[in-house]
This record gives structure tokens, C-alpha cells and sequence, in this order.
């Protein structure tokens, strides 16, 4: 790792090269599965699974909710690479430890990356498992200067500074709502912005109204730094949101979100998750 904290190319590549020994093939399509959403990953076909820590020098996830499994397979016939579970800057890992994966798919072979979350809605108009496409985020923690892409810039990644206004993909978009409309799921869809707070404490009354303020749909503590690298390496995204809960913002609740919550809410709506995922990845035009 260099002294910047990031991982160096010939880093990344010799994780990348030691996946493909043991699991060969051109994988066109990852996939990040959000809290709770994990059960994704046990639906691909032909799987070859690898526990985080048995891979060389990757880091390893502990939240509740996040297996901690790279899982290789295939849904429709279309080569797949699932995160079953995550990293977050709230575990104490650096931005650019959090995005190491996204930066390994690319040299996978990865083309399309597909981000789920789950996330507390401020939107008045969401409500507890619906869905919402990100057209755009708020990423705090990186306007503050927590971006996976600070320090050293390495062109073989990607561009000194790249744009984060073409992030989010509005082709995929369109599939999205086709995909929701063919399994019935449209009137819980929505578009919209996320917010990212660093966490791990859910955000006070004051902040849930700032976000608001600033034109954040639903709030959550991850998906900002993947994205970003993401683009910055030339993978295009689609990211979703799961509404776990909705967001205190009035001082007379008596309310309060819990990792629980946004766990049982999860579940409740892992299969339609599934299939949805199941079904854009079918309609992807990636080979």
C-alpha cells in the first residue's frame, strides 16, 4: 500500500489476478448488496464463493447484515461478481480501502456496477419499503475531504479529476422502471437523491432537515465512495435504495431509527429486491 493509504495498481492486480486463477472467465457485472440484502448472492448460478478474509490483502467486513463474501456466478447467463456485504468508512477504514473491490471488479473485467442500500427516507412521500433509483447523491463525508480518490492519482484508474455529474447512468433508469412495471413493483419506485452521512450514529433532527434542505430524498452511510470510483474507472452505475425506515424529523416523535429496523425491513423485502435485480440484470445491454 503506498504512503497515501491507497492501494497501488500492482496492488489491485495482484488481488484481481489471484480471483481469476481460482474463479477464470470475463466478469462483466458487479454487484454491491446493501444491509440485509445479501440473500441476492445466493441466487446465482454455477457459484464460486471466497470469504473475504481468505483473500490476499482485502479487507474484511463486520457490520451485522454484511456476510463478508465475494460470490462469482451467473444470472440469465451473464457473468456476475456480488459483494455479499460491504465496507463503510464507520468500520474505520480509510475511503480507499472501502472502494478496493470496485477498483478489483474493473480489472475483473467489469463494465456495469449495481449498488443497493438501505436507507432512511426525509421525503415525506417515501415510505418503509418502497425503492428509489439514485439520479444524483450528496456526498458529505467527500465534500469534506473523505474521497476515495485523494492523495496520488494513477491514470491506468482513471482521470485526475473526474466529473460526478455523469455518475448515475439514466439509460439503466429507464430498464429499472421496465423491469419494476414487468414484476408489478412501479408504485413503490421512485428517483431521487442520497444522502451520505458518515455514520455510524443515524443523523440527529437537525441533520436529517439539513439534508432535506439540500434536496437529499433518502439518507445512508455507504454508496458515495463506490460510486465514485466507479465512474472514475470508466464503470457505469446503477444504484438503488431500499426504505428501511423513515427519518425522525419532527421534535415531538418519539421515534428514533435502529440497526434492527432497517434489518427486519430488509428481509421483509429481500425477494422483491432479488427479482428486480434479477430481472434488470436480464435486461442489461451487456453481453
Amino acid at each position: 500500500m503506498s504512503h497515501t493509504g491507497h492501494y497501488t495498481y500492482a496492488e489491485v492486480e495482484k488481488i484481481a489476478e489471484y480471483l481469476l486463477e481460482k474463479a477464470p472467465g470475463k466478469w462483466k457485472i458487479g454487484i454491491v448488496c446493501g444491509t440485509g440484502l445479501g440473500s441476492l448472492a445466493d441466487t446465482l448460478e454455477n457459484a464460486n464463493s471466497f470469504d473475504y478474509e481468505d483473500i490476499p490483502n482485502f479487507p474484511v467486513s463486520t457490520v451485522p447484515g454484511h456476510a463478508g463474501k465475494l460470490v462469482f456466478g451467473h444470472i440469465g447467463g451473464k457473468s456476475v461478481v456480488c459483494m455479499k456485504g460491504r465496507f463503510h468508512m464507520y468500520e474505520g477504514y480509510p475511503a480507499s480501502t472501502v472502494t478496493l473491490p470496485i477498483r478489483v471488479m474493473k480489472l475483473l473485467g467489469v463494465e456495469v456496477l449495481l449498488v443497493t442500500n438501505a436507507a432512511g427516507a426525509v421525503n415525506k412521500s417515501y415510505k418503509t419499503g418502497d425503492l428509489m433509483m439514485l439520479k444524483d447523491h450528496i456526498f458529505l463525508p467527500g465534500l469534506a475531504g473523505s474521497n476515495p480518490l485523494v492523495g496520488t492519482n494513477d491514470e491506468r484508474f482513471g482521470p485526475r479529476f473526474p466529473a460526478s455529474s455523469v455518475i448515475y447512468q439514466p439509460s439503466f433508469r429507464k430498464l429499472a422502471r421496465q423491469a419494476a412495471t414487468e414484476l408489478g413493483l412501479e408504485k413503490y419506485l421512485h428517483e431521487g437523491v442520497y444522502g451520505m452521512n458518515g455514520g455510524p450514529s443515524f443523523e440527529s433532527i437537525a441533520e436529517c432537515g439539513l439534508f432535506l434542505k439540500l434536496g437529499a430524498d433518502v439518507l445512508g452511510m455507504s454508496t458515495c465512495p463506490e460510486t465514485v470510483v466507479a465512474s472514475h474507472c470508466g464503470i457505469q452505475v446503477f444504484g438503488m435504495s431500499l426504505v428501511t425506515n423513515e427519518c425522525v424529523v419532527d421534535y415531538e416523535s418519539e421515534k428514533s431509527a435502529n440497526h434492527a429496523e432497517v434489518l427486519e425491513a430488509g428481509d421483509a423485502r429481500s425477494k422483491d429486491v432479488q427479482n428486480f435485480i434479477i430481472k434488470l440484470v436480464g435486461l442489461l445491454p451487456v453481453s
